[in-house]
């Protein structure tokens, strides 16, 4: 699979349409579920394809750090028989959302990557819309490897190890504890896709999902039937649970305003006492894990954690994406982001002085 060569032209190319993953929130629910359905196809047989990337060359540009998404992503692209072309931290010009005086802008690196590669694989240093801008611009297939914003590899990863560890999702019963980050807005976003889900996001007070994120969940979560309720406190969580999902802290990079923040996470570590109030829930996290802080070792490492299942399916789900994203079928066929109403009877709000 390769493209063809641009033709000639006079001048900067005009945009076009982006293409590619950039958040779930974009992407019709049959979508999700068929990319979910395919990484666990690919789970059981990692050889069940015909090579659809043969002669292609695929960008993976990481500019922050990663060990499973960047190694499942570049491993994938090779399974398809592309080849992965590497980009660190400031291998670019400039390395995207970064403001260099004398850098280039994203637009005229999106030109320049899109005439010659035929996708592109990146978490970048700055926000979901460099990844859309530099696709719009380069007529490129970009996938959204983690942005500040969202994971999408991510919940399609948490959704399809769901769906070989439990079979059917419907009634799904999910508890999320910690911050409000990438892959909880990704989980997010997917669980609300699924018929009849119940899922509990509890976050400390201004470490909770975004506003945009809450509407977008809900107005798919309306037409599905699922239910989020979001909660500001540790106490009073719903047992009746079939899953408990945590995540490390500070999962995009940076330092915390907030010197106490530790301090308001405490409440939500998941050890054995808290895993032992839910007879029968399977354990999940997305890696990496500060073990003795967001979760306990005995939890993380015990025998009804499913977390290193999950990071083996990472490489299924980069293969699922990359396929569809890139390959020979309908690979851009998914639907605009729409913006949801702010006010989504679909998710409720709990608080807890």
């Amino acid at each position: 699979m390769t493209r063809p060569a641009a033709p000639l032209s006079r001048g900067a190319p005009p945009p076009a349409p982006e293409t590619g993953l950039f958040s779930l929130a974009d992407l019709p629910v049959e979508t999700v579920t068929r990319l979910a359905e395919r990484t666990v196809e690919l789970h059981h047989d990692r050889a069940a394809h015909a090579r659809p990337l043969a002669g292609a060359a695929v960008g993976v540009l990481f500019a922050r750090p990663s060990t499973r998404t960047r190694t499942a992503f570049t491993v994938a692209a090779v399974r398809l028989g592309a080849s992965p072309v590497a980009y660190g931290p400031d291998e670019l010009q400039p390395t995207t959302g970064e403001s260099v005086e004398s850098g280039e802008s994203i637009e005229d690196t999106g030109r320049s990557l899109g005439s010659m590669l035929d996708g592109l694989v990146a978490r970048p240093a700055g926000t979901l819309d460099d990844l859309r801008r530099l696709s719009r611009h380069g007529h490129l297939p970009v996938v959204n490897a983690m942005t500040p914003e969202e994971h999408p590899s991510q919940g399609l990863c948490d959704l399809a190890t769901l769906r070989l560890t439990l079979g059917s999702l419907d009634g799904l019963r999910l508890l999320y504890v910690g911050e409000g980050n990438a892959t909880a807005t990704a989980l997010a976003l997917a669980l609300s896709g699924i018929p009849g889900c119940e899922a509990t996001f509890a976050c400390p007070p201004g470490y909770g999902l975004p506003a945009a994120v809450l509407a977008a969940a809900g107005r798919r979560a309306a037409r599905t039937g699922a239910t989020l309720t979001l909660r500001d406190s540790a106490r009073s969580l719903p047992t009746g649970v079939d899953v408990v999902y945590t995540t490390r802290r500070q999962t995009t990079g940076g330092g915390r305003p907030d010197a106490a923040w530790r301090e308001r996470f405490r409440p939500f570590h998941v050890d054995e006492e808290f895993l032992t109030r839910r007879p029968g829930a399977l354990f999940l996290h997305d890696l990496p894990a500060h073990r003795g802080e967001e979760v306990s070792g005995a939890v993380l490492d015990g025998p009804r954690s499913v977390a290193w299942t999950q990071a083996s399916m990472k490489l299924d789900g980069a293969m699922a994406v990359l396929e569809w994203a890139l390959g020979e079928g309908d690979p851009h066929g998914q639907a605009s982001g729409t913006p949801a109403p702010p006010d989504t009877p679909a998710v409720s709000e709990a608080s807890e002085a």
